[in-house]
């Protein structure tokens, strides 16, 4: 049975000296002053405001600092006035000047992030959303912290996630994600290649309601290896996982060669390009969307989407900071979590 009660998407705000408490202030003030409609877009802008509740994960005094800051103070009011704006209070370790980090709220950031997936793995949530948060504060908290789609893996105990980002009318998943390039070879393997293409074919299904995925697979090395020439990579690891994947029913192809991949002519009919690493394949995506990506963890047991970009530190408290990506990621959240069934809330196997 799908969701018909209004959604309930929990927003972290993420590192406090950086954008994205304001972001998630402008957003929800555009969501509620009803902007125009994203050309494509699945659900209209007025369907994400009336179809939603928004739990905010901060600081109130924050937010309502930075909403003077930017004028928006009435806004913010009339915001935390409606039924469909709730802020979950976090406290700060210390007073916030917008751009200067400290290491000292680094534990406040991460404590946004396990309220909300233990609320998420708890039913409370229907999905996340997160603002962009500083790495660095936290490890300076004392914390090791690698990065937000490690974590949420990490503390759902999930085996296996993919990161996809999404925007432009293309959808990109990554093989690899934060690596060294010369770390890259020796991290692709058949069975995990083959686990990302089900992670990846599962959640187009069930999150974005495509009846029969096809998934374009990228080869590693130029020219998809040149038949060997170039490398053996694509003969004896990702030519193998696809032909396995296609016998479990999934429509992948490929290796393609990467730099003619994403011409209009091959992306028509695709649903998602598996690239091999970071920088192979998120440069024609952010070209392409910058500004309104979404970054997706695929493979989680909830629903977590972000912005495609970080804190933005040189214009946190200006009001000069975009938050269309903000927006988008509400949007896909909503989206996979009107897709989303309840009996499919469960982790996925990986065989």
């Amino acid at each position: 049975m799908s969701i018909t009660r209004p959604i309930i998407l929990a927003i972290t705000t993420g590192e406090p000296a950086g954008i994205g408490p304001e972001l998630t202030l402008q957003a929800l003030t555009t969501l509620q002053n009803k902007m125009p409609d994203v050309a494509g877009s699945n659900i209209s802008t007025k369907e994400i405001f009336s179809s939603a509740k928004f739990c905010i994960l901060g600081d109130p005094g924050l937010l309502s600092a930075r909403a003077r800051m930017l004028g928006l103070e009435d806004s913010w009011h009339r915001l935390l006035s409606s039924t469909r704006v709730q802020v979950v209070s976090h406290a700060l370790a210390r007073p916030v000047v917008a751009g200067q980090l400290d290491p000292a709220n680094g534990r406040y950031v991460l404590s946004l992030l396990d309220d909300a997936i233990d609320g998420a793995m708890a039913g409370s949530y229907d999905a996340i959303v997160t603002a962009p948060l500083q790495k660095s504060t936290i490890n300076d908290s004392g914390v090791c912290f690698i990065g937000h789609t490690e974590y949420l893996a990490e503390r759902t105990q999930t085996c296996k996630v993919v990161m996809m980002l999404a925007g432009g009318g293309i959808r990109v998943a990554l093989a690899t994600t934060h690596l060294p390039l010369a770390k890259v070879p020796d991290a692709i393997h058949y069975h995990s290649l083959l686990a990302t293409l089900k992670i990846i074919d599962l959640s187009l299904r069930r999150d974005f309601g495509i009846t029969a995925p096809h998934i374009l697979v990228t080869g590693l090395n130029p020219h998809a290896g040149e038949s060997g020439y170039l490398g053996r990579e694509e003969i004896d690891i990702i030519t193998p996982a696809i032909d396995n994947a296609r016998a479990l029913g999934i429509r992948a192809t490929g290796p393609y060669p990467a730099d003619t991949l994403f011409q209009p002519r091959h992306l028509e009919g695709a649903d998602c390009v598996l690239a091999m690493y970071h920088d192979q394949g998120l440069p024609v995506l952010k070209y392409k969307s910058f500004g309104v990506g979404v970054n997706i963890t695929l493979g989680l047991p909830i629903i977590r989407t972000s912005v495609d970009h970080g804190t933005a530190l040189d214009l946190s408290g200006t009001g000069r900071a975009d938050s269309g990506s903000l927006i988008e990621a509400m949007r896909i959240a909503i989206l996979m979590a009107k897709n989303r069934t309840a009996i499919s809330m469960r982790p996925i196997p990986i065989h």
